[in-house]
């Protein structure tokens, strides 16, 4: 078959590396990729977000099977516009993305069809949102409701703060029209948990479990990023809490999605809080998470292709996934200064020592190659070093070694990763 992979961050280049290795791959080409992704497939000059680029690449192309990566070009409606075309492609239509797309759509799902989730409240007038930040207190969440590359969330400790977010979403326009309208919502308490599931409009195949480290510095301190590193399977999943997920929060989705007329395929990532009235609902995502991704995928030990491919043609209720025991962590390697401003073009060298721990691959994000060979970054978050292991600690181990062989002087991770 012959593959396009549109994205490219390191969840990208993880699905390139899985996708590369299945039987059923003879060509795959990336658009745009990165360094590391153009060793596995033909990378084309063509940004995720240009859907008639890529509609057009894919038809001239004669391509057999798209996989959409970023949620952008999900929430945008690449995947009906290449089914319009008629070329297959995995991933949701806009109209069932809008489960990442506006947070005010799943919350309001979830209210109809009882998914538990935090209490919330929608606007579009600042002055009404400020006089119910005074009323319900502090800490609160104010949420930009449309796509705002991860920066649209403000966990509030004070009114101020919070009134202070509402002010530069509805009034200063922050956000653009991602934060036109917002939600205001409860500050649930607890540990987070990443859940994923392969969905089809009706079955839904759940994936393993993972935990993400948001925050940029050790400790759990600094600002919020995409991520700084993650482990598989989260420390606290158990088959009970898995199961439970699955029956308060997956399956109602998509049997909510279904009776809405926009039945659910693709990736139903499910932020959860596990709070002492048990899981509840953070936010959906409809893509794999990132850096998850680079954690889960190479625990994964059927051929990942063959599952899109099922999720697409609604045949997964026939499928079922083998998972390697081992544990895997993934550390992030970020330039000086994210997720603020950070200098590009710095040189990354010894990639290749830190390939040669055991068990460990490392995947790039924010990466271009240049003319003479070298490695370069042109990202915030540039590298997701990852590492198999017997257990976490193992794996964990293996991973800060492999860290530590790369030579990218502007470079910084955490030190506590899966700690």
């Amino acid at each position: 078959m012959r593959i396009l992979l549109v994205g490219g961050g390191g969840r990208e280049h993880a699905l390139a590396w899985a996708i590369a290795a299945s039987p059923l791959c003879t060509t795959l080409y990336c658009a745009p990729g990165n360094a590391g992704i153009a060793k596995e497939a033909t990378c084309v000059p063509i940004v995720a977000e240009d859907v008639d680029g890529l509609v057009t690449f894919a038809q001239e192309n004669a391509i057999d099977f798209v996989v959409v990566g970023p949620e952008a070009p999900l929430v945008a409606g690449l995947v009906d516009r290449l089914t319009a075309a008629g070329i297959k492609a995995f991933g949701p239509t806009a109209a069932a993305a809008a489960l990442e797309g506006s947070k005010g759509f799943t919350k309001d799902l979830c209210a109809k069809y009882d998914i538990p989730t935090a209490r919330y409240r929608r606007f579009t007038d600042a002055t009404e949102a400020k006089a119910y930040v005074a009323i319900e207190g502090a800490p609160i969440v104010v949420k930009a409701d449309g796509l705002a590359a991860g920066k649209g969330v403000v966990v509030a400790q004070t009114v101020e703060e919070a009134q202070d977010a509402v002010d530069a979403m509805l009034t200063e326009g922050g956000f653009g029209a991602a934060g036109a309208s917002i939600v205001v919502e409860e500050c649930l308490v607890g540990p987070e948990l990443s859940f994923f599931a392969l969905c089809d409009g009706e079955t839904a195949l759940p994936l393993a479990t993972a935990r993400d480290h948001k925050r940029a510095f050790d400790n759990d301190e600094g600002p919020n990023t995409g991520g700084m590193g993650a482990v598989s399977p989260h420390p606290l999943a158990t088959p009970e809490l898995e199961a439970r997920i699955m029956a308060e929060v997956v399956q109602p989705t998509l049997k909510a999605m279904e009776a809405e007329g926009t039945p659910f395929r693709g990736i139903l990532f499910a932020g959860l809080m596990l709070t002492e009235r048990g899981p509840q609902l953070i936010e959906h995502n409809v893509r794999f998470g990132d850096p998850e991704c680079e954690t889960l995928l190479p625990r994964l030990n059927s051929d990942l292709l063959t599952a899109l491919i099922a999720a697409a043609d609604g045949t997964l209720r026939h499928l079922t996934l083998r998972w390697r025991p081992e544990a895997a962590v993934t550390v992030v390697m970020a330039a000086n200064g994210y997720p603020g401003s950070y200098r590009k073009g710095s040189p990354i060298r010894a990639l290749e020592a830190a390939g040669q721990v055991p068990g460990t691959i490392v995947f790039h994000a924010g990466t271009r190659a240049e003319a003479d060979g070298t490695v370069t970054a042109h990202g915030g978050r540039v590298l997701a070093v990852t590492a198999l292991g017997a257990d976490i600690a193992e794996a964990r181990s293996r991973a800060y070694q492999a860290v530590d062989r790369i030579d990218w002087p502007e470079g910084f991770c955490r030190r506590d990763i899966a700690v």
